[in-house]
């Protein structure tokens, strides 16, 4: 019999920051930033791994070893679905474009900003639509805020689970948490966002990672984990 799907939906990467700035630069010619200007593009999981760092790359890793799509829905890839800015949920292999990130940029992540709002919704619904009864949906992102959550919420209820793990760690210590259920094959435990305490104690931190070589997409991308 088979294992009941599991979808990933991995909350979006930042682009106002300093590896944001990177890509946008005019004249930026290191790999990642070339391709993003050819029609080919990157796949957005490398993109936002990039200028997420450690958390996104956690995520990534994580959805990547554990998700487990419906059968029937090819659209959602391998289960890994990337909230965007502006359209809604796309598989972490999505190819983008520097005028795809340009667009995200400009959107208001907003519980209220219709152009977040409207394609995250429309989405979600066709996750749900594809789903048994027996399958879940994990958000591998913060539920201390309502600017995605209240969305998921409305379309899935208590189907929307989160690793309880997350609860009073920052974005460093969550990224190196999957990290490390990456590397022990174990998945962390999931609990639903609705009722969910939103903000905890901050748990001790964790012990030190063997290092384990991950391809680089870009030589300044940080490997401390």
């Amino acid at each position: 019999m088979a294992a009941p799907a599991r979808v990933f939906l991995l909350s979006p990467a930042r682009l106002d920051g300093k590896r944001g700035a990177m890509l946008f630069r005019e004249g930026a010619s290191f790999p990642l930033a070339a391709q993003l200007r050819t029609i080919e593009g990157c796949p957005i999981g490398e993109v936002f791994r990039f200028v997420s760092g450690l958390y996104f790359r956690g995520k990534l890793a994580y959805a990547n070893a554990f998700a487990r799509a419906p059968s029937g829905a090819s659209w959602m890839g391998n289960g890994a679905l990337v909230i965007t800015q502006n359209r809604g949920l796309v598989p972490v292999t999505t190819r983008v474009c520097l005028e795809h990130l340009e667009a995200f940029s400009s959107t208001n992540i907003h519980p209220d900003e219709p152009a977040f709002r409207k394609p995250l919704v429309r989405d979600a619904k066709l996750v749900s639509e594809n789903l048994a009864a027996a399958d879940e949906v994990v958000l591998l992102g913060s539920i201390a805020s309502a600017k995605y959550v209240d969305a998921l919420l409305e379309v899935f209820g208590n189907r929307l689970l989160f690793p309880g793990e997350f609860v009073g760690r920052g974005d460093m210590s969550r990224g190196g948490l999957m990290l490390r259920a990456v590397d022990a094959k174990k998945e962390l435990s999931y609990v639903p966002v609705a009722g969910a305490i939103r903000k905890g104690t901050r748990p001790p931190k964790l012990t030190p990672r063997k290092r384990h070589r991950e391809a680089p997409i870009h030589k300044a991308e940080p490997e401390s984990s």
